[in-house]
């Protein structure tokens, strides 16, 4: 199961709003391989495909991958409105090790990667 906080449900409605999207959309999370540390978080507004797993909550959705579920399980969507680091953020507690820039992570279950805790995700 994946919560969301009070802060990050609101900026959610917010920016679901602000875009005008249908009443089936939401915040779509999902994990693919890649970034410094093996594993990327992939998160955009869009609509449920099969296989998703559906959270609904005063106002939003959260949409998770099926293919991501078990990367994602026990995780929590936070909101950050700082001036260097804004936007949705993943605690993800399953991550023995993530990336300078938090996007990127590796599980306990994974392979030894390259992991450079100060690389640049965007880059690999």
């Amino acid at each position: 199961m994946i919560t969301i906080s009070d802060r990050a449900a609101t900026a959610l409605r917010d920016l679901l709003a602000s875009k005008g999207a249908s009443e089936k959309a939401g915040l779509r999370l999902a994990v693919r391989r890649g970034g410094c540390a093996g594993w990327q978080y992939e998160m955009k507004i869009a609509e449920p495909e099969d296989g998703d797993d559906l959270s609904a909550f005063g106002g939003g959705r959260l949409i998770v991958a099926g293919d991501s579920a078990d990367k994602l399980a026990g995780c929590m969507i936070d909101y950050s409105d700082g001036l260097s680091d804004a936007g949705f953020r993943v605690v993800n507690p399953q991550a023995v090790r993530s990336c300078g820039c938090g996007t990127s992570f590796e599980t306990a279950g994974d392979p030894p990667s390259d992991f450079d805790p100060e690389g640049d995700c965007t880059t690999k």
